[in-house]
């Protein structure tokens, strides 16, 4: 017996060791070298590697970092917003009123926005959301207005509208799947008490939706604070992200530490959040355990 169970033990080391070997080689390893670059310093192209926590100090007293630190908080959080609450009810319409056997149909069809490059469809945003686009087009055809609106392009609102519609997917379903793993008979055994079926549906249905609703969020809001590709083409100079800072502080000005010591406080902040957001909803959570 003892014998079964050391060979089950290697076994399960041997089957563990390679991804985690890949995991640490290409996780661990990098976010290692990003954390003790932020303590070194660069000139250009001299690379001083005494440890000093200047890059720190510079980025808690220089406005523009926490400018954009929080412009990028404040944006994943509005897209984070945006996102769950549009994509629950199609969760929903897809989980209660979709025949079972077109379910995966419907599952399909909310994945094809993946089969094109992210590029493509910010440009795309570009073309709806644009001067001449076909946002103002419609309107102006309509009579609804005279003269091109230009809010909805190269400001914080572009940013958001394309995160939202980009990240959609990746909270519909987390919310799908939650609402899957409801027993039906908790919500006939609530109707047959005598509530209605809003009061079911807050009393019931999404106290139980919640895990997927907490995934969600979560899923949706860590990446939206690295993005920095769509600030870049929507969002115009007013619609920069903290992330468009480290990449310029990479690629542009050559330091690597202050962009280092910038990526080590954005992760922080996010990890504070994202942690304090599981907390407080550790109670929806131990719902389905």
């Amino acid at each position: 017996m003892a014998n079964d169970v050391s060979h089950n033990s290697r076994r399960g080391l041997l089957l563990v060791s390679p991804p985690f070997f890949t995991t640490l080689v290409l996780l661990a390893g990098p976010l290692g070298a990003i954390i003790l670059f932020s303590f070194w310093t660069q000139d250009y192209l001299t690379l001083n590697t005494d440890f000093t926590i200047k890059n720190y100090v510079e980025a808690a007293q220089d406005p523009i970092y926490g400018l954009l630190l929080g412009r990028s908080l404040l944006v994943a959080g509005a897209v984070t917003l945006l996102t769950v609450i549009t994509a629950f009810p199609v969760a929903y319409f897809i989980s209660f009123h979709v025949k079972p056997s077109r379910k995966s149909l419907w599952l399909f069809l909310i994945t094809i926005p993946f089969w094109t490059s992210y590029l493509i469809r910010v440009f795309l945003w570009k073309v709806v959301l644009g001067f001449n686009g076909v946002i103002n087009s419609g309107l102006i055809e309509l009579g609804i207005i005279d003269a091109p609106i230009t809010f909805i392009l190269y400001n914080l609102n572009a940013v958001i509208i394309t995160l939202a519609h980009a990240f959609a997917p990746f909270a519909i379903l987390p919310i799908f799947v939650a609402l899957e793993k409801i027993d039906r008979s908790l919500l006939e055994a609530s109707r047959d008490l005598g509530e209605t079926r809003v009061a079911t549906f807050f009393r019931v249905t999404l106290p139980l939706a919640m895990p997927g609703v907490v995934a969600a969020t979560l899923i949706v809001f860590i990446p939206v604070i690295g993005d920095y590709i769509t600030p870049r083409l929507v969002g115009g100079p007013g619609g920069l992200m903290i992330a468009n800072m480290i990449q310029t502080q990479f690629l542009k000005l050559n330091n690597a530490p202050m962009g280092a010591a910038l990526a080590v406080i954005s992760m922080i902040s996010v990890t504070v959040i994202a942690t304090l957001f599981v907390w407080l909803n550790r109670r929806f959570l131990k719902v389905r355990s």
